[in-house]
């Protein structure tokens, strides 16, 4: 059992993304870690986390510099806009700590090219915020698959079926269509340059799954449709097709 002094001290960085209060909750409710820091250029965005996780004034930020040379945490969350996480992984990578980043790993392979090296570089672990991929009905059934109880997978089908990332906040607290579309506008979720839409932010839900349980074999050939409404920079559904050797397999965002 650990003791108070070996909990694992965690900081979030960055609430780009609602999911940080989601990630933070989970830290808060773990009897083994701490929030130990909160950091963001916009201290409102940071008023729900302190008030819900009790959070002490002295540990909350404006610059990421005097977070993680005050709060010296073991493992630091990352939420920023998918275009940024290369940089904030370069930010935050040389003070040591292991990082975990929320989905998807990133706004281009480049940039993920880049948030390997520079944890590498560091010494540190890098992790992706991929849920799916270890709830327990997934990994009971990839277990059964690779002991050969249930036969061999020959197509991986997956449907996110989300209305759009702006329908909850942190906790999956319900907005309304007219919240929807008053913040639209102003999203990073909604812009291009920014890492948005539902093709590169939420069809990973389903790649990932489906490289896994392929057990990291490449399609043979990939094509993919997306609906783009008018008025929008990005898409808000996605179908993608993977032909393998043994079928179609099918990730709809």
């Amino acid at each position: 059992m650990f003791t108070d002094m070996a909990r694992f001290r965690i900081a979030g960085i960055n609430f780009d993304h609602f999911h940080m209060g989601d990630l933070l909750r989970q830290v808060h409710e773990h009897p083994d870690a701490e929030i130990v820091g909160l950091c963001d250029h916009d201290p409102a965005r940071m008023t729900a986390a302190a008030k819900s996780f009790d959070v002490p004034q002295e540990q909350i930020f404006t610059d990421h510099v005097a977070c993680l040379e005050q709060t010296k945490p073991d493992l630091v969350i990352l939420c920023p806009a998918a275009s940024h996480h290369g940089d904030w992984v370069e930010k935050v990578a040389p003070f040591g700590c292991d990082i975990m980043v929320e989905k998807p790993f990133a706004g281009s392979l480049a940039e993920a090219d880049r948030m390997i090296a520079a944890t590498q570089a560091a010494g540190s672990r890098l992790a992706i915020n991929w849920p799916l991929t270890w709830m327990p009905s997934h990994r009971t059934a990839k277990r059964l698959v690779d002991e050969g109880v249930i036969g061999e997978i020959l197509e991986v089908h997956h449907y996110g079926g989300n209305r759009g990332p702006l329908w909850h906040a942190a906790d999956k607290v319900e907005r309304t269509a007219s919240d929807v579309e008053r913040e639209k506008p102003n999203s990073w979720f909604y812009k291009r340059n920014q890492g948005g839409g539902s093709l590169l932010d939420y069809a990973g839900y389903g790649t990932t799954l489906g490289t896994w349980f392929m057990n990291g074999r490449r399609p043979i050939e990939v094509s993919c449709v997306v609906d783009q409404p008018k008025g929008l920079e990005v898409d808000e559904h996605s179908i993608i097709v993977a032909r393998y050797d043994t079928g179609l397999s099918k990730f709809e965002t």
